[in-house]
């Protein structure tokens, strides 16, 4: 009987049988029905392993009894090899009792022997059922790594925030500690401080770049002042064995992207490529100019080591999430490294041989830059004791903020929430200037205005805006004149804009 249903495709159909006549009758059979099928047929233990590694078949049919080898022992090798490979017991003697035990041992199906009819219909069942079982098991896989994925991306959404607010200091004492002090030594600490502070937001930034695609600002890199970063890192973490070789091509070379991130990128590349080298070699990394074709301007940074490379398996999966061939690994390092360089609009290249070592090739596009002189900033003007209100959840920077704004000639009054300012506001005059955290959890900065405006209050507000949140400016109350500073916060950056909020109300 001709078969029905969506076609199979070309099966490899294994066949455990010691009669070549009944195996013969068999492939017919499925022939005529329509199956399109190639076969092979073993007789031993020992066949059946080397056809299941070599020939890789999509059903094994088996005899149930033969000499020197027994169905139940080739049931227990194929589940053993791939226990989703259908398996069906084809014999003349197969009774009830012995086939309910053959599909509890894990057998699909059984079909007697001079009963052939129903056999290319189970067949074609047990590879259909079979395929279904792989693709639910697939997708099951894919919708659990799309979850662990969004796990993660709360995760660093949660610690890019935690992080941003811890190093927020950072930011905001070297200006504190340089108008304290004219020691030109302290002034060199607090600019590495500052440096210190800014490298680590943008850290924090890049935890988020592979889950939500975002690009963090780019600025002009000096290649040759990268691999100098980059030598200075790797050199305390070089075992004895392994050589470190850094070659710039062209001491002008550069390149626009983002420090941190492509520091990051280097440093992952780097670490793994001394991973790879258990027993010693060369670690290279090399930065030359790679015009194309079209007469595009390309920079190749290249990573190479003499490791143990990776086979062709290793590198199909090498950019998948969470894939990864270290015992204590994330799997997420490479696909965050591509992330980044394609963010740059670039590319990452992989050229791995087992035996000999991996070269891993960045492609960023190259830009020339003109030279712009930097535009002169005027003094901030100090205050002359101007009311300030500071509204901040965040205890750290409201503290920071007030000593630096007092420090400056303005009279602060610090509020942790929006209750305590405007319990402060009824008993007080009302200040020159609110500076509100836009992301206050129990009163927002517009709830608040709202509120302040209610109280009488027509002056100009500062609102803090968390990088990624833009602050709905057409939503805050009328009257009050809104300015919007993102953080993280610069000291400058603050004075200034609270020196241009007050003269605005001039």
């Amino acid at each position: 009987m001709p078969l029905t249903g969506p076609s199979l495709g070309h099966l490899r159909i294994l066949l455990v049988e010691d009669s070549p006549e009944d195996a013969e009758l068999m492939c017919g059979q499925m022939l005529d029905a329509g199956l399109e099928a190639s076969f092979e047929r073993v007789e031993t233990a020992a066949e059946l392993r080397d056809a299941l590694l070599r020939f890789a078949p999509d059903i094994v049919l088996s005899d149930l009894a033969m000499p020197g080898f027994s169905g139940n022992q080739a049931l227990e090798i194929v589940r053993g090899w791939h226990p989703d490979v259908p398996f069906i017991f084809v014999s003349g003697t197969i009774g009830e009792e012995n086939a309910v035990a053959a599909l509890h041992q894990g057998a699909n199906d059984y079909i007697i022997k001079h009963q052939p009819a129903r056999l290319p219909s189970a067949v074609a069942r047990a590879v259909r059922e079979a395929r279904g079982t792989i693709d639910r098991q697939r997708v099951e896989a894919e919708l659990m790594r799309a979850q662990r994925l969004e796990s993660l991306s709360l995760l660093a959404a949660g610690l890019s925030h935690d992080l941003r607010n811890i190093l927020q200091p950072l930011l905001i004492m070297p200006e504190l500690l340089k108008a304290r002090t004219d020691d030109p030594q302290l002034h060199h600490l607090a600019d590495v401080i500052a440096e210190c502070g800014r490298r680590g937001h943008e850290m924090a930034e890049s935890m988020l770049s592979f889950v939500r695609g975002s690009r963090t600002p780019s600025e002009r890199i000096q290649i040759a002042h990268l691999f100098e970063a980059m030598e200075l890192l790797l050199r305390s973490t070089l075992p004895a064995r392994v050589s470190l070789h850094l070659d710039v091509d062209d001491p002008a070379l550069a390149v626009d992207a983002n420090y941190t991130e492509l520091q990051q990128v280097l440093l992952n590349l780097a670490l793994n490529a001394i991973q790879a080298m258990p027993n010693g070699g060369r670690l290279t990394l090399r930065a030359m100019a790679d015009p194309d074709a079209h007469g595009q301007d390309w920079l190749r940074i290249s990573v190479t080591d003499e490791g143990v490379g990776m086979s062709a398996e290793v590198l199909s999966h090498l950019f998948n999430p969470f894939f990864t061939t270290k015992a204590n690994g994330t799997g997420l390092g490479l696909i965050s490294c591509k992330r980044i360089i394609e963010g740059a609009h670039g590319s990452i290249r992989v050229d791995s041989t087992p035996g000999v070592g991996s070269r891993f090739d960045l492609l960023l596009p190259m830009r020339e830059e003109p030279a712009e002189d930097a535009p002169l900033q005027q003094p901030v003007a100090a205050g002359s004791g101007q009311s300030i209100l500071v509204v901040d959840g965040e205890a750290t920077r409201l503290s920071l903020l007030g000593n630096a704004l007092s420090s400056q000639g303005y009279h602060l009054q610090l509020a942790s929430d929006g209750g305590a300012a405007l319990r402060w506001m009824q008993q007080e005059a009302m200040p020159a200037l609110v500076i509100a955290d836009a992301g206050a959890k129990l009163l927002s900065a517009r709830h608040l205005l709202g509120e302040m405006v209610a109280l009488g209050y027509r002056g100009p507000a500062l609102v803090l805006e968390e990088d990624g949140v833009p602050v709905p400016l057409e939503r805050f109350p009328k009257g009050v004149e809104v300015h919007v500073l993102r953080k993280p916060l610069e000291m400058q950056q603050v004075f200034r804009s609270v020196a241009e909020a007050l003269a605005f109300t001039r």
